[in-house]
């Protein structure tokens, strides 16, 4: 029988790239695959689910994949084992982006991106979330590669959301309320999204909040957006939830009118899809892979001056009729993207990559 073990530096149960490592496992294992999770770190919310990484010793037939996001000693450890390596790429942030606000990040992924090209001899084949992930993969050297998104649970927002949080949402409340999901980090462009909501304020609607939920990665970028945000005026209506529990997140994207993203960077882009699930709808600046996640599901920019973006949610938000076809499509764009219809394409990717490199 065949084993495919998954390993990553930090395994994660609330972040993409530990919830497509389950979904992985799930598809493995339905398909008759042999597959367990190492990682070097392993967090409390998945503890029990994977094992430490200095535990995993293949054996014949053994395949190991490997998750990159950043450089990590792991990735030699595992070529070290000897086991035939798969990289499933979920792609590296460029350095540019950190480097006046967090050197030190900067540096790791200067690191990271040079340990991935270190990767393209020995790596027999590659998987990545998106054309724009494999084209650098391409770039860097990977002779072989396919395309294969993230797989996301959607079932999970089946759930009963949290009720403290609807209940502060709803409260006082008189006007939109927009919703940006994802790391409080540079390429993320949450300044952008702080000026494109003042803005609408100002010319649409006094009465719109916002709320921005993630961790923040780069704490000097977290003290310049509060900064912004009191400048701008628009303080007491911006909520910075930091990471959230996922009936918290539920909660969050049942209470929202719309989804805002001006990333610069993305690879895949997991949060956009979560609103086209639950029926939230989205308007994103059109960059990197983020036209090819969205698809006909939301409304793309190609330009994020904030009034553009400002008119662009108030056009969203007042036509009745715009925002049902548009939430329809973002439903149908979402289920395409589900479990259900990505796992066995991931499958047949990994098999075919198997196969051709055995």
């Amino acid at each position: 029988m065949t084993t495919v073990h998954q390993l990553l530096p930090a395994f994660a149960g609330r972040d993409a790239i530990g919830g497509h490592c389950l979904g992985v496992q799930r598809v493995l294992r339905d398909a008759g695959f042999e597959s367990e999770i190492f990682a070097r770190e392993i967090l409390p919310d998945v503890r029990g689910l994977a094992h430490p990484a200095d535990r995993f010793r293949p054996g014949p037939d053994t395949w190991a994949l490997y998750h990159f996001s950043i450089g990590d000693r792991l990735s030699a450890d595992v070529l070290a084992s000897g086991a035939p390596l798969v990289i499933d790429y979920h792609n590296i942030t460029p350095a540019r982006f950190f480097r006046r606000w967090e050197p030190r990040v900067a540096e790791l992924l200067d690191n990271g991106r040079r340990a991935l090209a270190d990767l393209a001899a020995p790596t027999r084949f590659a998987l990545a979330d998106s054309t724009y992930n494999a084209e650098e993969l391409r770039e860097l050297g990977f002779r072989s590669t396919a395309v294969a998104p993230v797989l996301v649970d959607l079932d999970a927002f089946a759930i009963e959301p949290d009720r403290g949080v609807l209940e502060e949402r709803g409260r006082g409340r008189t006007g939109a309320e927009w919703l940006a999901v994802g790391r409080l980090a540079p390429n993320k462009c949450q300044h952008d999204v702080i000026a494109a909501f003042a803005v609408y304020r100002e010319v649409f609607d006094p009465g719109a909040r916002l709320v921005l939920v993630g961790g923040r990665s780069a704490p000097q970028y977290f003290s310049a957006l509060t900064r912004l945000s009191r400048r701008l005026g628009v303080e007491s209506a911006v909520t910075f939830a930091d990471s959230v529990s996922h009936a918290a997140l539920v909660a969050y994207y049942r209470s929202a009118d719309v989804f805002v993203s001006l990333s610069e960077h993305e690879g895949f882009n997991v949060p956009v899809v979560e609103a086209m699930h639950v029926g939230v709808p989205v308007v994103a600046y059109a960059c990197t892979a983020l036209p090819e996640t969205v698809g006909a599901g939301g409304v793309l920019l190609d330009d994020k001056d904030p009034l553009v973006v400002a008119a662009t949610v108030d056009t969203v938000l007042r036509d009745p009729t715009a925002r049902t076809a548009l939430v329809a499509a973002g439903r149908a764009r979402a289920a395409d993207l589900s479990i259900e219809k990505t796992g066995p394409a991931f499958l047949a990717a990994l098999r075919a990559g198997l196969e051709a490199a055995a």
